[in-house]
């Protein structure tokens, strides 16, 4: 009895492994783009196609398009995967961010400025709270984001908020409502994007115009993912602990990393543009 008892128990484990395998393989296979989003503007120029598996993106010189999630979200973690509109992408802006409503409200920005043809693109980032914003940091990418996919990620928590590239961060926006600057910490935010045309502005400050006759413009989507968080109070444990569990000492020092050779633009380094003083949060 106990020797068949034993392999009754192998038998039993073996089973429950690949129950687990099973379930780890459907869980890697992704959530599907229609289940979570809605195209919302764009006629056509806005597509989801294998069976949900990818979203397109389109801009030409009629309109560009764009979708927002069905699902809006206090606290989580947001990952995507884009590839950016290749070749000559000059006056174009790929927008992904977080954002309530009205005039008072919060936002979580990733914006990627198009470029002329082997010149980097520039990752805009940006935080508004209770409808200022003001915050921004720019950085140029290690890789070509246009050849592959690459993961955007956003963790935002009451303690702060963290942007990271594949995993690595590149700029965490620490909660300082102790110096009286507003944190996004009440609305509920959505998931937007968006491709559409900013030549007066996007790239080299303007000087450089959207090329039309490379139109279409197309960016492709994969692989969202959305892990929601509870709203714990931000007092209830520190940054310095929620922040150590997110990004160990090797994050840290890729975090350094990425600000010392990436970053090209800081507005709490803006001297010129904050004469008065840097915002208190600097």
């Amino acid at each position: 009895m106990s020797k068949m008892a034993s392999t009754c128990n192998r038998c039993y484990v073996l089973m429950v492994l690949c129950i687990v395998v099973i379930s780890s393989m459907v869980a890697s296979c992704g959530a599907n783009l229609l289940q979570d989003f809605d195209l919302t503007w764009g006629d056509n120029r806005a597509k989801i196609f294998n069976k949900g598996q990818l979203l397109s993106l389109s801009l030409d010189k009629v309109s560009g398009s764009g979708f927002q999630s069905k699902k809006e979200y206090l606290f989580g973690r947001i990952d995507m995967q884009l590839k950016l509109v290749s070749g000559n992408s000059a006056g174009t802006v790929t927008a992904y961010y977080l954002s309530s409503q009205g005039p008072t409200h919060d936002e979580i920005d990733f914006e990627f400025l198009g470029n002329v043809s082997g010149d980097p693109y520039i990752l805009h980032t940006n935080v508004f709270s209770q409808g200022k914003g003001n915050r921004e940091q720019q950085f140029y990418l290690w890789f070509d984001p246009t050849r592959n996919f690459h993961t955007y990620s956003i963790i935002w928590k009451p303690q702060h908020i963290i942007f990271l590239v594949d995993n690595i961060p590149i700029r965490v926006f620490k909660n300082a409502e102790i110096v009286g600057v507003p944190f996004p910490k009440n609305q509920p935010m959505r998931i937007y994007s968006s491709l559409w045309s900013a030549d007066d502005w996007a790239t080299r400050g303007g000087l450089v115009k959207t090329d039309w006759s490379k139109a279409p413009f197309i960016a492709y989507y994969r692989n969202f993912k959305a892990i929601e968080f509870s709203s714990i109070s931000s007092n209830s444990i520190s940054d310095e602990a929620v922040q150590s569990n997110e990004i160990d000492a090797n994050g840290r020092r890729r975090l350094r990393w990425v600000q010392k050779y990436f970053m090209i633009y800081n507005y709490c380094k803006d001297l010129k543009r904050f004469p008065q003083g840097l915002p208190a949060e600097c």
